[in-house]
């Protein structure tokens, strides 16, 4: 079988696992998040904690409840960095340096998982186990927690509540989470994924040198390294190491993985609005961008210049032989789309076209599907701005879901829409600006140096946490600013999303008239995806020229 073939197979086996999980997954998360009843476990936490969890909270309450419990878990994972060397499972390594420390423990918190250590070489198990997976969960669960609340907004009416974060939270860790976690864990080491409690082996080679294994427990961190859209690897090289992704089966699992969830949530919303056709039209545009992505990177991929690259037959400069373009490519398109930023290939070595897209996904908001929550609440808005925008066109007040789009509304998606590319675009102009950041790290000049620091500030902010790696980032200016790009990235769209919420609730219904928007419709899909494009294009088009498409076109 060629490589062609095999992709598209395995393109095929995946679309038809997604659609087999869309509506059992979105029902079983719709239902989770609004069943009254508590489970004695959930019962035990609350009381642990001192939360009541039949109490409801205002949106600033949810908001100071977000924030109040990240902010602890930044305390919480830094300290944990700082004393790894007194703790047990420590396989002897120092305690990590502050900058790193609090870079590391953002990037976790806030579910981006960028990395700028060596995990096999930094972290001992106990971090790796309490520390770096423990908030693989509960980041999750904050993202999918937020867009509940979000969707609680359209379908409550004169309301001041959205629900309880700290009920949201323990649900989701409890019965979708963990569960999951379990079983698939199980399943990648039946499919070769490492899972002990070894320190490195030192072994003798055929050649008579000595090669250290690194063990450890890699499997029941990679299954919500993937499904919590998180992406950090246990191991420096991630999915490309054999002992995290050994082989095509479990490639193929950890892709289905960290798109599941994402995609199964518009289910989730169509459930809890009541209206499915919803859900499709919002799924629909996820998967036209998905499906045009992950061509995309496929096609450039391809095409080769360069004696090496011919006689390969495609650029498998930093890709895995046991992959190939077509795997490596729907991965990179479906980490860059989603916010998880694991890799099974390195995307610095990419053609500058293809390298372009997954920077380009990543800047659309990771919306297709994004993050485990925080994509399906950056698609909402950019549908709120879609019903605006057509309202204004045929001289109507703008409606969506029975919800009336005022000033109000508007100003909340449109500063959430201007964050992130301000973070970006001044970020990396700073970096371009300053010695430390033009002459500090930066392994590359030209388009493509620009191009790996754009990468590095748009994968931050947008909480992806993948790397073009041809700059080096351990030093101070870049963990701090990094770790600024990745905290304000994070929340500060959060706190425009539940002010949205706040504000949709309140609201009483709007019925359907002859004149409202049909936001189930082809048209209203169509009119999405352009306002996805044309938002995008307009903000990040100079500096994408800038990069990928002047080394492309050179």
């Amino acid at each position: 079988m060629n490589a062609t073939l095999a992709g598209f197979l395995q393109a095929f086996a995946l679309v038809a696992l997604l659609a087999l999980s869309y509506r059992p997954l979105g029902d079983y998360m719709a239902y989770v998040l609004s069943t009254r009843k508590h489970s004695r476990v959930e019962r035990g936490i609350y009381r642990l904690i001192g939360v009541d969890g039949d109490a409801e909270q205002t949106w600033s309450a949810y908001l100071r409840s977000v924030l109040a419990f990240s902010f602890i878990s930044v305390v919480f994972l830094y300290g944990f960095q700082r004393l790894q060397e007194h703790l047990w499972l420590s396989l002897g390594f120092p305690a990590v340096s502050p900058a790193m420390a609090w870079n590391t423990a953002v990037s976790f918190v806030t579910n981006t998982n960028w990395q700028s250590y060596s995990g096999e070489a930094t972290m001992g198990h106990l971090v790796q186990m309490a520390g770096l997976a423990v908030q693989n969960f509960l980041s999750a669960a904050v993202g999918i927690a937020v867009v509940t609340a979000l969707i609680r907004g359209f379908i409550r009416h004169k309301s001041d509540t959205l629900g309880n974060f700290w009920v949201d939270l323990t649900r989701l860790v409890l019965r979708v989470l963990l569960p999951i976690s379990v079983v698939f864990a199980i399943v990648l080491v039946a499919g070769g994924v490492v899972e002990n409690m070894h320190a490195a082996h030192v072994i003798n080679t055929l050649s008579g040198a000595t090669q250290s294994i690194p063990g450890g427990p890699v499997a029941s961190q990679e299954v919500i390294k993937e499904l919590g859209t998180n992406g950090g690897g246990f191991y420096n090289a991630n999915s490309a190491h054999p002992f995290e992704n050994p082989n095509a089966f479990t490639n193929l699992l950890e892709i289905y993985l960290l798109l599941v969830i994402s995609f199964a949530l518009c289910r989730t919303f169509g459930t809890m609005v009541k209206s499915q056709k919803q859900g499709y039209a919002i799924v629909s545009v996820m998967g036209l961008y998905w499906t045009a992505s992950a061509a995309l990177i496929t096609f450039f991929e391809h095409q080769h210049s360069g004696v090496a690259a011919k006689i390969a037959g495609a650029a498998m400069e930093g890709k895995e032989v046991r992959f190939g373009i077509p795997a490596s490519s729907l991965f990179a398109a479906s980490t860059t789309l989603t916010s998880t930023g694991a890799v099974n290939s390195m995307h610095d070595s990419y053609t500058p076209l293809g390298g372009g897209v997954t920077i380009l996904n990543m800047m659309f908001g990771e919306i297709a599907p994004g993050g485990t929550g925080s994509g399906l609440y950056g698609i909402l808005v950019l549908a709120i701005v879609t019903v605006f925008v057509a309202g204004l066109m045929v001289g109507r007040t703008p409606e969506y879901l029975g919800k009336k789009l005022g000033a109000r509304e508007m100003k909340f998606a449109s500063l959430y829409i201007l964050t992130t590319p301000a973070i970006v675009l001044c970020g990396t102009g700073l970096a371009m600006s300053l010695s430390a950041g033009h002459g500090g790290g930066m392994l590359n000049t030209g388009p493509h140096g620009f191009s790996e620091v754009l990468y590095a500030f748009t994968s931050a902010a947008n909480n992806n946490g993948s790397a073009f790696a041809g700059i080096t980032v351990t030093s101070n200016h870049w963990q701090e600013a990094l770790g600024l790009a990745m905290a304000f990235g994070r929340f500060l769209p959060m706190v425009f999303v539940l002010a949205l919420a706040g504000s949709l609730a309140k609201q009483q219904h709007t019925p359907e008239s002859t004149g409202t928007l049909k936001t189930h419709s082809p048209l209203f899909v169509g009119m999405l995806s352009g306002v996805v494009l044309i938002v995008v294009g307009l903000t990040y088009f100079p500096a994408l020229a800038l990069g990928p498409l002047a080394e492309g076109l050179h």
